[in-house]
């Protein structure tokens, strides 16, 4: 093994190990399981208070007095959701040393107390209470996707919450073990693990949060090729070849990045966000953290039309946050990450990119983006690009420990000069009682890279179709941790000019295993 990938499997070692230990010296995180963190939490300002359960800053501590014997009938029905009679209001307000939230109204960041015995959605995708805000302004956390981009409120927050000092801490992963196994004449197979761990940390600076993220992938360890993956194009191995029906892997370092959000009332803040790598402000957040597409351990085919900009070596953001709005620009490194992923690039600001996005309620968000990229492609440095994208997701808990995600989207890709192509995907994931995932995947995308070395084919713009369905058995390992068993399978809808090259009837598969650490 080389100097780099020893050096790199020891940070991503490394920074799994420190977040184990976070995670575990932490008492509040090691006691409570996340239904309790839903269940217990602090005194509450709504105008700081983004999502039911998550507070501003952890309780103090059991110094509380005990609460007064006699109490109404049905007090403890829900703990931490009682309301104090009227003679009890100095002595339930600090019942074993949990502070009662502050009534909620339909003014509060869109959200109403939960009715006494009312579902809520609880386990593994519980809305934690602890501690952590946004941090690009004053709202919950679930807000917030990969680098500045925005998910409906109502967006599972899933990790393991610590305090070091003044700083909260979060970190969670996800490692995918595949067999993957490609059909007709231009496909493959092949044994391969992806994912990610991420840790995050955010404290109080001034009238403001300063934050810092690390996220880091095994993708790399795969190899330079990437692996199967039928009518996938972008990026290269080598430096001289393109890959063609295959899924590049990701770099090691996925993003390391600092924000800093000002608050200017209860409900807007100017926010920077700077990233080496980082995520500018153009597209979906990515599909590896969008709920809708988090489950599925393969790329979409329309990356590279939506969110492939997630890795880029050298971002800035500035924005505005307006209640349910947000505003923001960004100066970013246009090419895309080179054949070296256990590096750290050279940073560049050639390329500008502006996205506005609107949460109108809980449930939805929806962004639009355009941005101008230099010379993205390492084998095309002559070819500029112009990209916009649109898309909304959806997300809806429902009954007890259930939770529905979609997104739909749409990228265009204008080469300058070259082709106008355009791609769409849509994606829906359903989440049954921490156990069951079934998920779906359409994309259609218009491609010009499939046939780079074929004689009359070559630079010609194919519309293809895939679609893409499987699900998820989950096994609660303990209270942060669950063993997955899945598997999917993908059909396609091809011109009949080029079935010849792909059959005529090519069907893929991928059997995995994975870990989930949240």
């Amino acid at each position: 093994m080389s100097h780099g990938r020893r050096a790199a499997a020891l940070a991503l070692a490394t920074t799994l190990t420190l977040a184990l230990r976070t995670g575990s010296a932490q008492q509040e995180p090691s006691q409570h399981s996340q239904q309790d963190h839903s269940q217990h939490g602090p005194a509450q300002d709504p105008a700081q208070h983004g999502h039911a359960g998550h507070g501003n800053q952890p309780a103090a501590g059991p110094k509380a007095k005990a609460p007064a014997k006699k109490q109404a009938p049905g007090a403890h029905d829900k703990h931490g959701g009682h309301t104090p009679s009227q003679g009890q209001k100095g002595s339930a307000a600090k019942h074993a040393g949990h502070a009662v939230p502050k009534p909620r109204g339909p003014q509060h960041a869109g959200h109403a107390a939960p009715k006494s015995g009312a579902p809520q959605y609880t386990g593994d995708h519980t809305t934690t209470d602890h501690g952590m805000k946004g941090f690009l302004g004053p709202y919950g956390m679930n807000r917030e996707g990969s680098g500045t981009s925005w998910l409906p409120d109502t967006t599972p927050h899933e990790g393991i919450h610590g305090q070091i000092g003044e700083w909260t801490t979060m970190w969670h992963a996800l490692f995918n073990g595949v067999y993957d196994q490609q059909g007709g004449p231009r496909g493959g197979q092949k044994t391969f693990g992806n994912g990610m761990v991420m840790g995050m940390a955010q404290r109080a600076m001034g009238d403001g949060t300063f934050g810092v993220r690390a996220m880091l992938a095994p993708d790399p360890f795969m190899g330079a090729s990437g692996y199967p993956l039928l009518l996938a194009t972008g990026e290269t191995a080598n430096g001289r070849t393109a890959l063609v029906d295959r899924q590049h892997p990701h770099d090691l370092f996925m993003e390391l990045a600092a924000t800093y959000s000002y608050n200017l009332s209860s409900n807007s803040s100017f926010f920077l966000y700077a990233g080496l790598p980082g995520e500018p402000a153009l597209g979906p957040p990515t599909f590896m953290h969008r709920t809708s597409g988090m489950d599925i351990p393969e790329a979409p085919i329309s990356h590279h039309w939506l969110d492939s900009t997630h890795i880029t070596f050298g971002v800035l953001t500035a924005g505005l946050v307006m209640d349910k709005w947000k505003v923001e620009a960004s100066a970013f490194r246009g090419r895309e990450p080179d054949q070296h992923r256990f590096d750290l690039e050279a940073p560049k600001l050639d390329s500008f990119a502006a996205r506005v996005t609107w949460n109108p309620i809980r449930e939805l968000s929806m962004q639009v983006s355009a941005g101008r990229l230099r010379s993205p492609e390492q084998l095309e440095p002559g070819v500029d690009e112009d990209r916009l994208t649109a898309s909304a997701t959806y997300t809806q808990p429902f009954g007890e420990g259930n939770l529905w995600s979609s997104t739909v989207a749409w990228g265009r890709k204008t080469q300058r000069p070259g082709k106008t192509l355009d791609g769409f995907l849509f994606e829906s994931a359903l989440l049954f009682q921490k156990t069951y995932t079934l998920f779906a995947r359409a994309e259609r995308v218009d491609e010009n890279e499939l046939f780079r070395d074929v004689l009359g084919f070559d630079n010609r713009v194919f519309t293809v179709n895939k679609i893409t369905v499987g699900g998820i058995y989950d096994f609660p390992v303990h209270d942060h941790m669950k063993f997955g068993l899945g598997g999917l399978v993908s059909m396609y809808s091809l011109p009949s000019e080029i079935k010849p090259f792909y059959g005529h009837d090519a069907i893929s598969y991928m059997l995995f295993a994975r870990i989930k650490m949240q």
